[in-house]
């Protein structure tokens, strides 16, 4: 992509919210602001779908909407579905005359990771595979909070959860998380992007691009659940950036199938200085640090960090 895509504060501040205040939505839940940042920083008319979850739970309490846009609650698996079939629909009207030619719209599905890690993955891979100009936004924290904090394919390893609990036979989930998005870059779709709320600018800019290309798109935005994190809410923003910090959410963006790292630390932090601010890993450390399940996470953060520096160096 040639063009040059920018987020200025001040003209943000001007734009009118498109998603209410007022919702069910924990303090500390990243998801509200996630939602804000991407509507915020969309330059067209959006048409939004949500698959069920806290996201949807929260905002679409009967008769109450928090969504300022067009808006259609999406079952667990098949938001991309829902969304591909409103992008069909408008594609057909501007076909039949029946939208002006010049019309502009969007469409963003959200969905959890648990409705898109898995139960929403084929869905989502037949939306990418037929080409649907839409994007597709994963709400990622990590476990199927919603329905009572059970583990997903995108649960961290070593966390504990309701179906991965820590105790004396296990030191909670054994697995490392699916790399959702490598599997969303073998689509070949035109742009495929990982990010964070807690780096604002980078995330939005992303959003942008996303919206502007002729065919899916894909971003996978990682979000604090203090709930499932056992974490302080006040401290979400500070997680999430420890979280980038320490390469275990690297920030990059697969363009054209080109791989950028958009954010480098300057000092990248030991992953236990992520690990240690939620209460979901706190069995790795009491009584006495669990010093193989910490060292085989750091293990694999590096190797992971290093498979994509080598990625983007060799400009695939």
């Amino acid at each position: 992509m040639t063009t040059k895509y920018s987020v200025n504060l001040k003209e943000l501040s001007k734009k009118p919210e498109q998603l209410a205040g007022g919702h069910r939505l924990c303090a500390g839940c990243m998801h509200s602001v996630i939602v804000r940042q991407t509507l915020m920083a969309a330059d067209y008319p959006v048409i939004a779908t949500a698959a069920t979850g806290c996201l949807e739970v929260a905002t679409s309490i009967h008769p109450f909407s928090s969504w300022r846009v067009p808006w259609i609650h999406s079952a667990f698996e098949n938001a991309a579905a829902t969304a591909s079939g409103m992008e069909a629909m408008y594609q057909s009207l501007k076909k039949q005359g029946k939208l002006p030619a010049d019309t502009e719209r969007r469409f963003i599905a959200f969905g959890g990771d648990g409705a898109t890690y898995d139960i929403g993955l084929q869905a989502l891979s037949g939306a990418l595979e037929r080409g649907h100009r839409m994007l597709y936004i994963c709400l990622d924290n990590g476990a199927y909070m919603n329905t009572g904090i059970q583990r997903s394919s995108a649960t961290p390893m070593g966390a504990s959860t309701t179906t991965s609990p820590a105790g004396k036979v296990s030191p909670g989930k054994m697995q490392w998380r699916k790399d959702l998005a490598a599997i969303v870059a073998a689509h070949r779709i035109p742009y495929v992007a990982q990010a964070s709320p807690s780096n604002w600018r980078d995330y939005m800019i992303k959003v942008k691009k996303a919206l502007a290309v002729d065919g899916p798109s894909f971003i996978n935005v990682i979000s604090t659940c203090h709930r499932g994190w056992r974490s302080k809410p006040a401290e979400a923003v500070s997680i999430l950036r420890k979280a980038v910090d320490s390469c275990y959410w690297p920030l990059f963006e697969i363009e054209e199938g080109k791989m950028t790292i958009n954010y480098t630390p300057k000092e990248k932090l030991p992953v236990v200085e992520w690990l240690k601010l939620q209460g979901r890993f706190a069995h790795l450390f009491k009584p006495a640090p669990n010093t193989a399940m910490l060292d085989a996470f750091q293990a694999r953060v590096d190797l992971e960090w290093e498979r994509l520096q080598k990625t983007a160096a060799c400009g695939q």
